[in-house]
């Protein structure tokens, strides 16, 4: 209980975690919009709209400079590790978003193929002809995509991060 009680007795955390449940919980509510229904993964997952890692890094940092101030070591920390955080965001996690996808859509393109073959070899066995099935087996992915963030989604993560901060009491 008192390890409970340290951890919700320190700003720099509870303003951390707030700024980032309040992003997983948009990105949350952004996903149900336009499909109506309640995908949990966001409330976990990385990716999205507002970025989540954005929002809690650029909270720690302004959460460091009002408790420690602007010229102290751990408001440079903080602030350094925000912009390494943003950038990594952006770039390799996104990268490795994208590359996720051309896995992905090569995987099933196989599968696509070899499913095709086997049943037009099943078809002319059986003396029919089959129609072409590349729909058939699209639904399954197995490398995640939602790995980066766009620029707008790391700096809507940053602004929701900071205005947290900012009204949130010390």
């Amino acid at each position: 209980m008192e390890v409970l009680r340290l951890l919700t007795s320190n700003y720099v955390i509870n303003v951390g975690f707030v700024a980032w449940f309040a992003a997983q919980v948009i990105k949350t509510l952004l996903a149900f919009i336009p499909t109506k229904k309640i995908n949990w993964e966001r409330m976990v997952g990385a990716g999205g709209m507002p970025s989540s890692h954005s929002s809690l890094v650029c909270a720690i940092a302004v959460g460091v400079a009002r408790t420690m101030g602007y010229s102290s070591p751990e408001f440079g920390i903080a602030l350094a590790l925000a912009g390494i955080v943003m950038y990594d965001a952006m770039g390799v996690r996104r990268a490795a978003g994208e590359q996720a996808k051309v896995l992905n859509r090569m995987v099933i393109d196989f599968k696509d193929m070899f499913q095709m073959i086997r049943e037009e070899f099943d078809a002319l066995a059986r003396g029919e002809r089959l129609e072409d099935v590349e729909e058939h087996m699209q639904t399954k992915r197995k490398l995640k995509e939602f790995l980066g963030h766009t620029p707008l989604e790391v700096l809507c993560g940053a602004l929701l991060g900071i205005l947290i901060a900012i009204i949130m009491p010390i």
